[in-house]
């Protein structure tokens, strides 16, 4: 009976992954008809029916192009980077939580907030091992901000865990039965989203791939795979945050179809905020994660922790 379990469980995960690859190859298609929009223009619309294969033709073209190296890379992890990269972004979806089989374990947030944080040193290392001065550069303002950003994510979560009293995601959906949290905590589900953006490093504040200053950032040696997996990553974590958006303060009722409508819609919003903000500025962004939502985002937290205990007492 083990053997069956930990078989269905494979083939499970596997049928996962297969969806989010998918899923991101529809996103990267949605992103181009919405900034062609945006900008008045059609976008894809050439391959296949209203360009609905063109992710696929794109995958073939990248995949299919020379492989190129520096020669004074470290080459090994100049290699290795990219595949981690990937695999630490599909590895994130194992704590979706799944009604039925999967890994829904009950550590599931402290999962996200382990293996979201080792995708620092593939970016870090990325930018280093290419031993160029622009990636270098790209990966150290990256890791700056993707840190920073952390801190405060990671806070905001601690309010909503002080509420929920556990590190199970499916116990955001039982308590959200009624009212959803965006209501009782709107300001801090604006800071999450900002805060999100800012860790995925996407517009307004993409650094890390500063194009006016630092000709794509960490990844500007990589060609053909590793740039496809780089790629894939990021539109995976954005998909990934997007999923937990909508657990954490948009009702995470997983049997509905409305909770794909609204991965859906906080999926475009991000690809929205792209095509309607200018980049911001390097030292406002620092200035805005720790004197603007590292002190408020305390503050929430002893709120929240307060009112916990004074119920707690309450009840006793």
């Amino acid at each position: 009976m083990m053997f069956i379990d930990m078989f269905l469980i494979f083939i499970s995960m596997l049928i996962l992954l297969v969806c989010v690859l998918i899923s991101i190859a529809f996103l990267t298609l949605l992103e181009r008809k919405v900034l062609g929009y945006i900008q008045i223009r059609k976008g894809p619309n050439k391959v296949g029916f209203i360009g609905l294969i063109q992710p696929f033709s794109d995958a073939i073209k990248l995949l299919t192009k020379e492989q190129t190296f520096p020669i004074m890379s470290n080459l090994n992890l100049y290699y290795i980077c990219p595949i981690m990269n990937l695999f630490l972004g599909l590895f994130l979806w194992f704590c979706m939580p799944f009604i039925t089989i999967l890994l829904n374990f009950n550590l599931s947030i402290l999962f996200f907030l382990s293996v979201s944080s080792l995708s620092v040193y593939t970016i870090m290392l990325a930018g280093w091992s290419s031993n160029s001065s622009y990636s270098l550069l790209g990966g150290l303002r990256s890791v700056a901000q993707t840190i920073s950003y952390e801190v405060s994510l990671a806070l905001i979560l601690l309010s909503y865990l002080y509420l929920v009293l556990s590190l199970n995601m499916i116990d955001f959906m039982k308590y959200q039965e009624y009212i959803w949290f965006c209501y009782i905590m709107f300001p801090l589900c604006l800071m999450w989203l900002v805060s999100s953006l800012a860790e995925t490093n996407r517009t307004p504040f993409d650094f890390a791939e500063g194009e006016s200053e630092l000709v794509s950032g960490f990844n500007v040696e990589y060609s053909s795979g590793g740039f496809v997996m780089i790629f894939l990553a990021e539109y995976g974590n954005i998909l990934f945050m997007s999923m937990l958006t909508v657990i954490l303060f948009l009702g995470s009722n997983l049997n509905s179809f409305f909770f794909f409508i609204k991965l859906v819609f906080i999926s475009f919003f991000w690809l929205w905020v792209r095509g309607t903000l200018p980049r911001y500025r390097y030292d406002k962004l620092m200035y805005l994660a720790w004197k603007g939502y590292l002190p408020v985002s305390l503050n929430y937290l002893m709120f929240f922790g307060s009112m916990k205990m004074y119920i707690f007492i309450l009840f006793i």
